[in-house]
């Protein structure tokens, strides 16, 4: 009883105020609210678990549509680590090739350069050696000019008419005899 004579006394202090409690059920509408409440749970029910339904249906398939992304987005990371991994591979057979391709450019061009140091070296050689040839031919030519001219020069002093004649006279002599 000690719980109804709270109420009550609520109920007083509540009197007369405006806004409180009223214990006087029929006075208060409780029973209209209770009756109203009652049936919007009843009417109600099948709306809110058709609407729960549906959200929970919903956020389930949008669970579903992001663990299918997250696996496709997977694959998909898979994958292009995989590519990744080829295109490295492949950046280090062309890293490698373009290596052995420029040491054997390097070789063939350290080749040839030797090859033309080679032939212009004997083609100086040559050169020269043309050239000393040729030289010694002039010097000769020169000397044989010149002993020419000093021996014309000693035959025209020694020889006089006198002795010119007298050298015909004696190669014609050796001629005749031998005719």
């Amino acid at each position: 009883m000690d719980i109804m004579s709270d109420f009550l006394f609520i109920a007083e202090l509540s009197s007369g105020k405006g806004f409180g409690f009223n214990p006087n059920f029929l006075e208060a509408n409780v029973l209209n609210i209770a009756i109203l409440l009652s049936g919007v749970v009843y009417l109600g029910r099948n709306f809110l678990t058709s609407a729960l339904e549906s959200r929970q249906q919903k956020v389930a398939e949008a669970i579903q549509e992001s663990e299918e992304r997250l696996q496709q987005a997977t694959v998909r990371l898979t994958e292009a680590e995989k590519q990744l991994t080829e295109a490295q591979i492949v950046i280090n057979q062309i890293k490698k090739e373009a290596e052995t391709t420029a040491r054997k450019v390097k070789e063939t061009i350290l080749a040839q350069g030797k090859l033309d140091i080679e032939r212009l070296t004997n083609n100086g050689k040559s050169s020269i050696e043309k050239a000393e040839v040729q030289i010694k031919k002039q010097i000769q030519q020169h000397i044989t000019n010149l002993a020419i001219e000093r021996v014309s020069g000693q035959l025209k002093d020694y020889l006089t008419p006198k002795l010119q004649s007298k050298l015909i006279d004696t190669n014609i002599s050796q001629l005749g005899g031998q005719l």
